[in-house]
């Protein structure tokens, strides 16, 4: 097999680039240092600075060649679903579910017709459905996600005695690379906050929102607890970094223009709220960073929330930032336990403003709180995160159900067309059932095909009228 690593991205990867961009940036960094050539591969061109990596633009064209040049491809988000062909390559095929899209999409598209909606779903649950059967390895941001994952796995089949014989606790199948932080302390170059943007001086408190407002967010609320809060603390300033995305195809999100009509609507705009229209560069962002008090982070309670990893509340870390932000999310476990900050109820204003007030009005307690989140950001650096994938690299193997000549499990519950609800007036078709049955036998080594039980499952789908 071919040497090398090729971390094929969905999104732009420049100097202003979004969090699954930054994610194959930094994976590609840890696998270069550990001396693997590695190839990072981008659908758009980069303006990126020569890397200790190569950078690369692919196509349809070209991606096939890229992909015969390596021995392991990473993959993430839709890649698989644009590519097909990636499903038969030579190369170990490496899944990075960080992401759960398919709880993502659930809000996202929240505001749309129910048809779209509908089709989108299926759309991300085949996306899924296709990398979970064919990858040799994933990844995941958290144990929470894990065992989600592990569900998906396990209905895909990918759980079975093979992958169980190899290793009981499936760590060989799928484990956890959270998002990290660079190794190095922040630096800044200068101002990106006091002095730099017009009403927001030295003797503020800037309370930093650190990326964009997408639709999972609750930017509303945050801003209700600033107004409340404000008459209290006067010098308190609420600054968005970066409204939009670095990806002009990406949708505006209806999140944005709440945002906006609150801080309008309040009187706060330009006085206590500021947003910034431009996405900040990745190598700037730590001008930002430090020049903030407190990092603030809110969002609903839905079900994306439980399974989330809050990137940006990493950056806060790093920059031994306090934190305010909604509980319900693995990171605000952390922040809750360990007193980084203050974790706070969905949708409540009064208790944002409590918070606020808190830790703006108390600079010993921020500095309390800015030494716990140096501590933990310690333990998150990249090079310690990516270890499971750093392990793997370094001896890449065919998942044990993956084995070259060896017959794939079935996907015993794919969503096909004629799978979809009947009206709730229209007794269920027995199809569904029938191919699981069949699929459940044909599964099944021949030698154990004569049991009792599996004699009868023969018989009973022997006869069955397939859809």
């Amino acid at each position: 097999m071919a040497a090398g690593i090729l971390v094929l991205a969905n999104e732009h990867v420049n100097r202003r680039m979004a969090g699954p961009s930054i994610r194959c940036f930094e994976l590609a960094r840890v696998l270069s240092a550990d001396g693997h050539r590695v190839t990072l591969a981008s659908p758009f061109t980069s303006d990126l600075p020569p890397q200790p990596f190569a950078l690369t633009q692919y196509d349809a064209s070209s991606l096939p060649g890229l992909v015969a040049e390596h021995g392991v491809v990473i993959l993430q988000g839709w890649v698989m679903e644009r590519f097909p062909f990636l499903r038969d390559a030579q190369a170990r095929l490496v899944v990075d579910l960080y992401d759960p899209f398919p709880l993502e999409v659930l809000i996202l598209f929240d505001h749309e017709e129910l048809e779209k909606r509908l089709e989108t779903q299926r759309d991300s649950i085949r996306a899924v459905t296709d990398q979970v059967r064919d990858g040799d390895f994933f990844l995941c941001a958290s144990e929470k996600q894990r065992d989600y994952w592990l569900g998906w796995l396990t209905a895909a089949g990918r759980v079975n005695p093979r992958t169980h014989e190899r290793d009981p606790s499936l760590r060989s199948l799928i484990d956890v690379v959270p998002f990290g932080v660079p190794a190095e302390p922040p630096q800044a170059a200068g101002h990106g906050i006091r002095g730099a943007i017009e009403g927001i001086g030295d003797g503020d408190v800037v309370a930093l929102w650190g990326g964009g407002i997408y639709n999972w967010f609750d930017p509303v609320t945050l801003i209700q607890g600033v107004a409340l809060a404000a008459p209290q603390l006067p010098q308190l300033r609420l600054v968005f970094m970066s409204t939009g995305h670095p990806n002009p195809e990406i949708q505006r999100m209806w999140t944005q223009v709440e945002a906006r009509r609150a801080a309008d609507q309040l009187g706060l705009t330009g006085r206590h709220v500021f947003f910034n229209d431009t996405w900040v560069a990745y190598e700037d962002r730590t001008s930002w960073l430090l020049d903030a008090d407190i990092g603030v982070s809110t969002h609903f309670d839905h079900v994306e929330t439980r399974f989330s990893f809050r990137t940006r509340i990493l950056d806060y870390l790093w920059a031994a930032l306090p934190v305010i932000c909604t509980a319900g999310d693995t990171l605000a476990d952390d922040i809750e336990r360990r007193g980084i900050g203050v974790t706070v109820a969905p949708e409540s204003p009064e208790a944002v403003a409590a918070a606020l007030l808190q830790l703006g009005g108390d600079p010993a307690h921020r500095r309390a709180c800015a030494a716990r989140a140096t501590e933990l950001a310690a333990t998150l650096t990249w090079p310690q995160v990516a270890e499971p994938l750093r392990r793997y690299c370094a001896d890449p193997r065919p998942a044990a159900d993956r084995e070259p000549g060896m017959r794939r499990m079935p996907v015993l519950f794919t969503p096909t067309p004629e799978d979809k609800p009947a009206a709730a007036t229209t007794p269920p078709k027995p199809g569904l059932f029938f191919r699981c049955l069949r699929a459940v036998y044909q599964a099944t080594p021949a030698p154990l095909r004569e049991s009792r039980v599996l004699r009868r499952l023969r018989s009973r789908f022997a006869g069955a009228r397939g859809d």
